[in-house]
């Protein structure tokens, strides 16, 4: 029988036991010393997880308010990116238009990345405006666009038709561009670290609506917005679903996303292996992204190795453990061949201890070798939160740790700090919804 021992050299009271006292009974006061053996004899600062500026949202038995399911809103327009290509040419039909004009919308809009009616001279003058107005209405209005990097990344404020905001940020990197998407406007996770979670779930993000946000980014890229081009067919290359949400509380649509975005005759035509789809630990639907026979990278963000301090950072812990949530990320590696990416934002004296990186990595490599990749990243700041990013000796020993024990990891660029665009930074602030209500919606 394995015994998994602690770095005393002492087993552990049971298996995957975190090698620290409980966190019942921590306040909201001034940070609590808590001793755990993360080497012979030696005292670590332990804070415990706590909102700064905003009150989070509890259920009537006082725990994090957890939300799955989109509020009742009205629906945005059906769009040409919501249907399958043969449900495009029905709805040609329908409209009093001949199926083949299914073909010719799909390359000027994911393509040639655009709705004018005015740019689509092969259509017939006639009905040409209703045409487009019957597939292609407009679903993201841009209300504004902060750039940082020396213009290498943008941020963009987008309003819904029903006033809903969300943001992307976009990234150019030597080789590749990445766009960072929005599946949801607001999320229902509640962490407490996330600006994106402050405000609860506005509503899910129908599947246009997400690939609006990629062909918006193409049009800018094309149109010299990120800089002169490092070739002429220069667009988007990496997806990361990174942005405002949990992709995976939005399931379906977001999986019609990815099969857009990856469908090489009628849709984008982007490959799956540069699409990174993230959550912060749904089972249940990371087990069923396994069967969607679709190779998309898997990030989870995880944050703690430990159930006591992932239940109170990561509230939807509550409902599946650390250890269900690795074993449903290793079921996604042993059905789909593709190394999972383990997000870990690196807290100040929160989840930043020696022996917690140890601990991960008893419980990684507890699921075998060369399946996953860390990718630690120091905590982006929030307005309003006090909470900041480990110091630098930390995280190198951090990684240090990981990378000893043969867990690959790689200490994570972080880009848009500047303009609130790096994870965890996205959210709608009042100057937003204020610039926001004097936009008029497109």
């Amino acid at each position: 029988m394995l015994v998994r021992r602690g770095l005393s050299g002492l087993p552990r009271p049971g298996p995957w036991q975190p090698r620290t006292g409980s966190l019942e009974g921590m306040t909201d006061q001034p940070p609590i010393r808590t001793t755990v053996p993360r080497d012979a004899a030696s005292a670590v600062r332990q804070v415990r997880p706590r909102t700064e500026g905003w009150s989070q949202q509890k259920d009537e038995s006082g725990r994090p308010l957890l939300q799955f399911a989109s509020p009742k809103r009205g629906k945005p327009p059906v769009h040409l990116a919501d249907l399958t290509h043969e449900q495009r040419a029905e709805k040609l039909v329908e409209l009093g238009f001949p199926k083949f004009r299914a073909a010719q919308l799909e390359k000027h809009y994911f393509t040639h990345y655009t709705s004018d009616p005015a740019l689509m001279t092969d259509l017939p003058a006639s009905g040409r405006e209703e045409l487009v107005a019957g597939l292609l209405p407009p679903l993201l209005t841009e209300v504004r666009r902060l750039e940082t990097d020396r213009g290498d990344t943008i941020k963009f404020l987008w309003k819904l038709h029903d006033g809903a905001l969300v943001e992307s940020v976009l990234m150019r990197y030597p080789g590749r561009i990445t766009l960072c998407v929005s599946s949801q406007a607001g999320c229902g996770m509640n962490c407490p670290f996330c600006a994106t979670g402050q405000a609860g779930l506005t509503r899910n993000m129908s599947a246009a609506e997400i690939i609006e946000q990629i062909v918006r980014a193409n049009r800018l890229i094309r149109d010299g917005g990120l800089g002169p081009a490092e070739h002429p067919d220069e667009r988007v290359t990496n997806i990361v679903f990174m942005g405002m949400g949990e992709p995976l509380a939005n399931y379906a649509r977001v999986m019609h996303a990815v099969r857009v975005m990856t469908d090489k005759k009628h849709g984008l035509g982007m490959s799956a292996r540069g699409i990174t789809v993230s959550t912060v630990g749904l089972a249940p639907a990371i087990r069923k992204l396994a069967d969607e026979d679709i190779p998309v990278t898997f990030a989870l963000s995880l944050h703690a190795p430990d159930d006591q301090l992932r239940d109170e950072l990561i509230p939807v812990n509550s409902r599946w453990k650390v250890d269900e949530v690795l074993d449903a990320a290793r079921g996604y590696f042993e059905k789909t061949g593709r190394r999972v990416s383990i997000e870990y934002a690196l807290i100040k004296d929160m989840n930043d201890h020696a022996w917690r990186a140890d601990l991960l990595a008893e419980k990684l490599n507890a699921r075998g070798r060369g399946w996953v990749h860390v990718n630690p990243i120091p905590l982006n700041p929030t307005p309003g939160s006090v909470w900041t990013s480990s110091e630098r000796p930390v995280q190198n020993e951090f990684v240090r740790r990981l990378n000893d024990a043969g867990i690959p990891t790689t200490l994570r660029d972080t880009r848009g700090k500047e303009i609130d665009g790096a994870c965890g930074q996205l959210v709608a602030t009042e100057e937003d919804q204020a610039v926001a209500a004097a936009t008029p919606v497109d």
